[in-house]
């Protein structure tokens, strides 16, 4: 089974099964041992640029280089499990998305480890097993072009979007290819009801530009190649352009997480990087780069970042056969015909 059907199967019924308000206390870290292993190697899905700051503090403070690989969470896991099923895994600590996260989990790849510093992250995101830990969370929202774009012409929903005036004009990405749309439109009944799919079908009606991620969109909004689309706030942050958010009652947001790999070479400076981006000073610089992260009361340096932190609805996900179902059919036929 692929990474992709393997991610599909643990999403049911994730967050009734393995949230918990009652996690595992946390463990103490040897700082002098993590200086004297020297480095530590991270493979994360989070944009290198929205990594720079925290490491280069992480490495300030401490004396320890941070190696960080980027791909996709797919790609992530993808390297991970070959490296960790030759028995030569070369990560101390992975950062991804849930779904791949729980993926790696049950092939053994992680070890139990709280970083004491997110004792006061929200309880509803703490696991049961501290296996992985919660450390930012990712709103969605309608991004537009600022020299396309008129203050007084705005979709402020996203029924907004299925308007004439928005035909070929709109970018997502492709909800066949790409699982978080596929959950996010799905997910759209919290607002919508039993309407929902109404609302996919008026978007597809728009002939979106279609990209196979949800980074793509932006970069798509800053060319003009589409004046609005749908993708992570974070973006207007991360991402150099005439490029902003709209501001709307309710985001549909996802939380991501880490981990410290079951056979680190450096489990010191492992736990101590995993320690410092939950650390007020860490979760701060990662705010800097756009990130909505989980330490109560610290914001992105995005505006009114501070309206949006208090809307956010969290996701559920469809199971196993629900994702096959809209991947394989029900989107695929609205977006493309039958």
């Amino acid at each position: 089974m692929n990474i992709r059907r393997k991610c599909f199967a643990l999403f049911a019924g994730v967050l009734a099964v393995t949230l918990s308000s009652a996690p595992l206390p946390a463990q103490q870290i040897n700082v002098d041992a993590a200086k004297q292993e020297g480095k530590v190697v991270v493979y994360g899905a989070q944009v290198p640029q929205a990594m720079k700051g925290l490491h280069a503090a992480f490495e300030k403070k401490y004396g320890i280089a941070v190696e960080y690989w980027r791909g996709s969470s797919t790609q992530v896991s993808e390297r991970a499990l070959t490296e960790w099923r030759a028995g030569k895994p070369g990560f101390d600590v992975i950062e991804s998305n849930r779904g791949v996260q729980l993926i790696m989990r049950d092939d053994g790849l992680f070890q139990k480890f709280i970083p004491p510093s997110s004792d006061k992250f929200p309880a509803q995101f703490k696991e049961k097993d501290g296996m992985i830990t919660p450390w930012r969370v990712l709103p969605i929202s309608i991004l537009y072009n600022t020299d396309m774009v008129k203050p007084n012409e705005l979709p402020k929903t996203f029924d907004d979007l299925t308007t004439p005036k928005w035909t070929n004009k709109l970018t997502m990405p492709d909800p066949t290819r790409h699982t978080t749309t596929a959950q996010f439109l799905w997910n759209l009944n919290k607002f919508k009801g039993d309407k929902w799919l109404d609302l996919v079908k008026g978007l597809a009606k728009q002939k979106p530009l279609l990209v196979e991620s949800l980074a793509p969109v932006t970069t798509t909004i800053i060319k003009g190649e589409a004046p609005v689309g749908i993708t992570y706030i974070k973006y207007v942050k991360q991402y150099k352009g005439p490029v902003s958010y709209v501001l709307m009652d309710k985001y549909l947001s996802d939380p991501n997480y880490m981990s410290l790999s079951a056979k680190t070479a450096r489990p010191n400076a492992a736990k101590l990087y995993l320690d410092f981006v939950c650390s007020p000073e860490g979760q701060k610089l990662t705010a800097e780069e756009g990130e909505f992260v989980m330490a109560p009361g610290v914001f992105p340096t995005i505006k009114d970042a501070e309206k949006v932190a208090p809307n956010m609805v969290f996701m559920d996900n469809p199971s196993e056969d629900e994702f096959k179902q809209l991947m394989g059919s029900t989107f695929r036929d609205i977006f493309f015909g039958k």
